[in-house]
């Protein structure tokens, strides 16, 4: 790393921290959530035991069960009230447009931020958009980012976002209402209850939770973030956009194939493998860690998309699939983005994403460097890796599967080295490590990196 990348990522998080938080420190619980399953073969084990896997259960479910559908509608419904969140409209009125929305969303983040005893810090990310085709004039947009500062590992960074700009009949007619409640209100009333229930509690990695504007003109506000965190060289390792989320009520029959099973299900868009690639890509193995997640909450059935987002749509998880980070979308199966919010659902899709977010932050990251090499005869694997850095690293597993599994069906417990030989042929089956941490907590896998 660069001295000068060193020195952005710094600055990236003194902007963060010196944004206003008030509240003195207090003690905050520092569970962490149960670990995913192991993928067939020997079964993995929390690093320390079962204690730490019992008490990473009991703060995942605690948190899981802050989350209140009631705070979300009220979010939903204030959003919806100032009329219209057009990108070109008012920025001045305090009742009516994009800039009355803005200010709303900022002061509910920093109430949030006050509970952090000061690690979670709330700024504005400002700049002027130059004229294009749909921004006919110079025009400021203005993304509210929420900074959870990790503990341990604090360039690590996972990023939810919604976007709260929304617009009528055209991104270019700024007259007229356009609440949009559900495109995407829902979103965004995800990412701020995602703030009060994070901002009592600690995570190893940092977590950024944007209300992002400019959506509906050109991914703007997402762009920005992206290339604020990219400047900086942060290590960003997992990106949800959660955009359209409200339309659970959209699931009949019809809507979504299934009928009422629909109801209870999200879409979750993962950039495919490279066209010709054996492997898959990273943003499907940040998918599997949400599907595992999304097991333990038992509440929504995860839909995993292979493909960037819907036909004709791109969300603001592209800015950041563009500058080569795992991002994935959620986004209602179905539905009319123009019909009432499903409070109960978007609180379902909120659950799901703060259990796929808190494991992650608190397991350790998704190992580097890893190679494989097979001896003359094929008939062994030798796979090496770097050793993270991150205090709470435990070890490493192997795991495998069949090239045409679709699955991690073997493990096996490296234990904390950077090396491990496995009697298989890496022509018959595909190879993966990823990392374990003293609280039982698995990072996505990380695969070989391909010969060149």
């Amino acid at each position: 790393m660069s001295d000068l990348a060193s020195s952005d990522r710094r600055a990236f998080l003194t902007a963060t921290a010196a944004a206003e938080t008030t509240a003195a420190d207090a003690p905050v619980p520092g569970g962490t959530p149960p670990a995913p399953p192991a993928p067939g073969g020997a079964p993995a084990r929390p690093a320390d035991g079962t204690e730490a896997a019992r008490h990473a259960d009991r703060e995942l479910r605690e948190l899981l069960e802050e989350v209140d559908p009631g705070r979300i509608e009220d979010t939903v419904r204030r959003l919806a009230a100032f009329g219209t969140r057009h990108t070109l409209s008012s920025q001045t009125d305090p009742e009516h447009g994009i800039g009355a929305a803005r200010d709303w969303v900022h002061a509910r983040m920093k109430e949030c931020a006050r509970a952090s005893g000061g690690r979670m810090s709330v700024r504005l990310q400002s700049w002027i958009q130059e004229p294009d085709s749909l921004v006919p004039t110079p025009t400021r947009i203005t993304n509210v980012l929420t900074t959870l500062r990790g503990t341990s590992a604090p360039n690590r960074v996972y990023v939810v976002s919604g976007h709260y700009d929304s617009r009528a009949c055209g991104a270019a007619a700024a007259d007229g209402d356009g609440p949009r409640v559900d495109d995407d209100a829902s979103g965004v009333a995800v990412v701020m209850e995602l703030a009060r229930v994070l901002a009592v509690r600690r995570t190893a990695a940092t977590v950024v939770l944007a209300a992002v504007a400019g959506e509906s003109h050109g991914l703007y506000g997402a762009s920005h973030l992206a290339g604020e965190l990219k400047a900086a060289g942060m290590d960003v390792q997992g990106v949800f956009a959660v955009d359209a989320v409200g339309g659970g009520a959209a699931g009949e029959a019809g809507a979504a194939g299934d009928g009422a099973r629909a109801r209870r299900a999200v879409r979750l868009y993962a950039q495919g493998a490279p066209v010709g690639g054996k492997d898959d890509s990273p943003s499907c193995r940040l998918a599997r860690s949400v599907r595992d997640a999304a097991g333990d909450t038992a509440e929504v059935d995860v839909r995993v998309v292979h493909g960037d987002d819907r036909d004709r749509w791109a969300g603001d998880h592209v800015p950041f699939l563009e500058r080569g980070w795992p991002a994935v979308r959620f986004a209602e199966p179905g539905g009319d983005a123009r019909r009432p919010c499903d409070v109960d659902h978007t609180a379902r899709v909120a659950r799901v994403t703060a259990a796929a977010l808190w494991t992650l932050a608190q397991a350790p990251g998704a190992p580097a460097g890893v190679q494989v090499r097979t001896d003359e005869l094929g008939a062994s694997a030798e796979l090496r890796w770097r050793r993270g850095t991150e205090s709470g690293l435990a070890g490493y597993e192997v795991v495998w599967r069949g090239a045409a599994e679709p699955e991690w069906t073997h493990v096996v417990e490296a234990g904390d080295t950077v090396q491990h030989t496995v009697g298989l042929s890496g022509d018959d089956v595909f190879f993966g490590v990823r990392a374990v941490g003293r609280n039982g907590l698995r990072s996505p896998v990380a695969l070989p990196a391909r010969p060149r």
